[in-house]
């Protein structure tokens, strides 16, 4: 293939592909995550942030690079998910910023795009930690500057900076001890590489199925008032083709419209010699389908649900007006002055949040994380000048910033809590009385204090920090790593909280999950009780899943 440059047409069939990869791949990817419980979602997060610009990347017919860019840049920005899918969103967006004003890309603009990338993602993380997926995007991009400016065709200039890629993170368990422990590569990283290596399919003009980038919406069942049923007397719009046996005489013509007739209306009937197309409106499909059936074969049949498209309809014109007079409401209501938005991960947590004054809860956590839009829709329903946000993850922390970047209108503040009990924390400490400067400060000496170990069961064998761990074992894993590993999930937690334990502590917090009975939480603290006497033991209802407790020292 001796091409020099690529278009936007191009361009988005290689974005495309790449999403399809790493779309494909995504449960192998969450299976690579260093810790072996239930909830490895980097695969899934970065699917996720993809699979929203992919979405509005295949919605756009004749895409021009600065239409393409955009589409790119907010999809995956608005849909980012996770740490993962986070940096993933700011590589594109980088890219993106690179080559919009370019019609065609040359090895050097893709180079330059690729190190602009680089520089955005880095910026976005705090702590930029080598040995992940930067690391793979750096030295990618690092290649491709390199080799650039002898770069005559593209399809040799894409191998290698993949191939060089792809050596990268065969190295990352040598920059990161923990991947080495647990004889895998970087999660993030690989999920990079999958992107990069459906993209070069793409390029190469591999077949790709580009039909199921549509945003997912799961099957609504829709109860259909009196009112609707009464507006519309045939509910079936029924459609189909009749491949005839033989020719349909005029009588029988007639006839079959005479029966059409009978039971439905808006009818059209159009015969030729070998083929009759039908429609009709009826509230029995079934008939004229059997009766047309004597005819001979059916092809092209539909059959939609009146009725259903009209109350959708009446739905959506409500659903509509609704919004409005929100936003009506909301523009006369003046605004408090603080407001607070947190994530939650189980029906006791929300109750709990809700209690200490939460305005609205995002439904999320370990299993699955919010994304960036997820995040600016809470912000857009909370009614006040400064919202503090509680992400109660680290892997949300992110997403949360990147949403705090892009509003405006509001003084948005990020407390980086990474656990239910630091969120907890966080809240108590506020003191509506304080400037929101010395609230952020006390918050975060608070949250400082907090240890949290969480209960849960590894889903394979492993070895990490020198402790060897079996599928089905309890773990303890603490604000650093894993505390503990046996069986048992209250031995387990008894050993977590000896890890945890200081000599100052004064109060110890469970959580128990969805799993958990209360006989079994309230017995847990009574062994602490006996064991840490001078410690107060709550014992709290926190529903949430695939942690049987969550603990907390302070």
């Amino acid at each position: 293939m001796n091409i020099k440059t690529i278009d936007a047409k191009v361009l988005s069939r290689m974005f495309l592909a790449g999403a399809k990869n790493l779309e494909a791949k995504k449960e192998w990817i969450n299976e690579l995550n260093v810790f072996p419980v239930p909830d490895g979602d980097t695969g899934t997060n970065m699917t996720m942030t993809i699979m929203s610009a992919a979405a509005e990347v295949s919605a756009l017919t004749e895409p021009d690079m600065e239409t393409l860019a955009k589409a790119i840049s907010s999809g995956s920005l608005r849909g980012a998910r996770g740490n993962s899918g986070v940096i993933l969103s700011q590589l594109l967006r980088g890219f993106t910023r690179g080559v919009r004003k370019s019609n065609e890309l040359d090895a050097i603009t893709i180079a330059a795009a690729m190190e602009r990338a680089v520089e955005t993602a880095y910026k976005a993380v705090m702590k930029p930690k080598e040995g992940t997926i930067l690391t793979v995007a750096k030295e990618a991009a690092l290649k491709a500057a390199e080799i650039a400016p002898e770069a005559e065709e593209l399809e040799p200039f894409f191998k290698e900076i993949f191939e060089h890629a792809e050596y990268t993170l065969s190295r990352t368990p040598e920059m990161l001890p923990v991947l080495k422990e647990a004889g895998v590569v970087d999660s993030g990283g690989q999920g990079l590489l999958e992107v990069l290596r459906g993209a070069i399919d793409g390029f190469l003009g591999k077949e790709v199925d580009y039909s199921e980038f549509e945003k997912p919406a799961g099957a609504a069942v829709t109860k259909i008032s009196p009112q609707a049923e009464a507006d519309i007397k045939f509910g079936y719009c029924t459609e189909f083709i009749i491949l005839l046996n033989k020719p349909m005489p005029i009588e029988e013509e007639h006839s079959f419209k005479e029966f059409l007739t009978s039971i439905g209306d808006s009818i059209v009937l159009v015969a030729d010699d070998e083929i009759v197309k039908v429609h009709v409106h009826t509230n029995h499909p079934g008939q004229a389908i059997e009766r047309a059936l004597t005819y001979g074969s059916l092809s092209r049949m539909k059959i939609d649900n009146m009725r259903e498209e009209h109350q959708e309809k009446l739905i959506k014109d409500a659903e509509k007006l609704a919004k409005q007079q929100a936003e009506e409401e909301k523009q006369q209501t003046p605004p408090k002055e603080t407001g607070f938005i947190a994530v939650s991960a189980g029906a006791g947590l929300t109750d709990i949040f809700r209690e200490l004054g939460v305005d609205y809860l995002i439904e999320g956590g370990q299993t699955m994380n919010p994304s960036t839009e997820d995040m600016l829709n809470a912000i857009d329903k909370v009614n006040a000048k400064t919202i503090y946000i509680l992400p109660n993850n680290k892997n949300i922390i992110l997403a949360a910033n990147q949403a705090r970047d892009l509003t405006e209108d509001k003084e948005i503040i990020v407390i980086p809590t990474k656990t239910i009990p630091q969120g907890v924390t966080a809240l108590i400490s506020f003191v509506p009385e304080k400037t929101a400067e010395e609230n952020t400060a006390e918050m975060m000496d608070a949250i400082s204090r907090v240890h949290t170990g969480q209960i849960t069961y590894a889903v394979r064998d492993t070895r990490i920090e020198d402790k060897e761990i079996h599928e089905g074992d309890i773990m303890g894993i603490g604000d650093k790593g894993i505390l503990a590993v046996g069986s048992g999930k209250e031995n387990v937690a008894v050993a977590t909280v000896n890890a945890m334990m200081t000599d100052d502590a004064e109060v110890i917090s469970i959580y128990y999950g969805c799993d958990t009975s209360e006989e079994k939480a309230e017995a847990l603290a009574a062994v602490l009780e006996e064991k840490y006497p001078d410690c107060e033991v709550e014992v709290n209802n926190g529903g949430q899943p695939i942690y049987y407790y969550i603990i907390s020292v302070e």
